[in-house]
């Protein structure tokens, strides 16, 4: 079974979103597929990249919200439709420059309390990196159980390029998958990961063609869904519970410092030089 995560039909993002900030969400972009006890969610806006627009992060949260109750369910997919991007992600210099900072500010922590939400389901999630996974799509991955990548694949996490830093949980969940030297290196050059190396520092579970890779994934989610419910629930709570010290307080640093990165001139000036073309010229303020 096959349905869209929609209410009434979404508008465009350019085409005043903001205008609804208030009332109730309307969800398009986003596919959910039922097979059996496996559910495929898939970031479904080729056209733009897949990006992570406020409507598709809310769809997403309500499907999570709605997963979080749901006994059947044993194992979750999560892809982008096409083979390019799994997802551009959330912002970038050129994105941004229709927004004012508040509405910055809320898409992260739109981005923030449904990435947790989905770390804190109780199925399995398989992340199937179908293409570029960029920015805040990449930091969705994290929070994700396993990941999968197509062979084109690539991840990256190029805010400090642009004077930031990834805050949607990149600095908090990459550490705790390749450790803390790799983690701040991939995150202060901001360079871009191919699959082959995903596999190597263990950010991939494993790699296939790009035709296989989304049969692959749930083929795997089948044979976890296939297991006993007690078994494959209790063994995530378990291995979350081991891995969760400090995780708090690392996400209320990590708001606090995204939020006052949002306000400095550097943030400003890396925006500007990247839509200018030119090295930009940070002051560290």
């Amino acid at each position: 079974m096959t349905r869209r995560a929609t209410g009434s039909p979404g508008r465009a993002e350019r085409g005043g979103e903001w205008g609804a900030i208030s009332g109730p969400p309307t969800f398009t972009d986003v596919t959910l597929q039922r097979d059996g006890r496996v559910v495929t969610i898939t970031i479904d806006r080729p056209a733009d990249q897949n990006r992570l627009t406020r409507e598709v992060l809310l769809g997403l949260e309500a499907i999570v919200h709605e997963l979080a109750g749901d006994a059947e369910t044993q194992a979750v997919v999560l892809t982008g439709r096409g083979a390019e991007f799994f997802s551009m992600g959330i912002l970038n210099p050129s994105v941004r420059a229709s927004y004012t900072k508040e509405q910055i500010l809320e898409l992260v922590r739109t981005a923030n309390r449904m990435y947790d939400a989905l770390e804190a389901l109780p199925q399995i999630v398989i992340a199937a990196l179908n293409g570029v996974a960029r920015a805040g799509a990449a930091e969705l991955s994290l929070a994700c159980d396993i990941r999968l990548a197509a062979a084109h694949a690539t991840f990256a996490l190029p805010e400090a390029l642009w004077g930031g830093f990834p805050g949607a949980g990149g600095p908090v969940r990459l550490p705790m998958l390749v450790g803390r030297a790799r983690a701040l290196e991939i995150m202060c050059t901001g360079r871009e990961l191919d699959a082959a190396e995903l596999q190597r520092l263990g950010l991939v579970l494993a790699v296939h063609p790009g035709e296989r890779l989304l049969p692959e994934a749930q083929a795997l989610a089948a044979r976890i869904a296939a297991s006993g419910p007690l078994a494959t629930r209790g063994a995530k709570r378990i291995v979350t519970t081991r891995l969760a010290a400090g995780f708090g307080e690392a996400r209320s640093l990590s708001d606090a410092l995204r939020y006052a990165l949002e306000w400095s001139r550097d943030v400003d000036e890396g925006m500007l030089a990247h839509r200018e073309g030119r090295a930009p010229r940070f002051t560290g303020r």
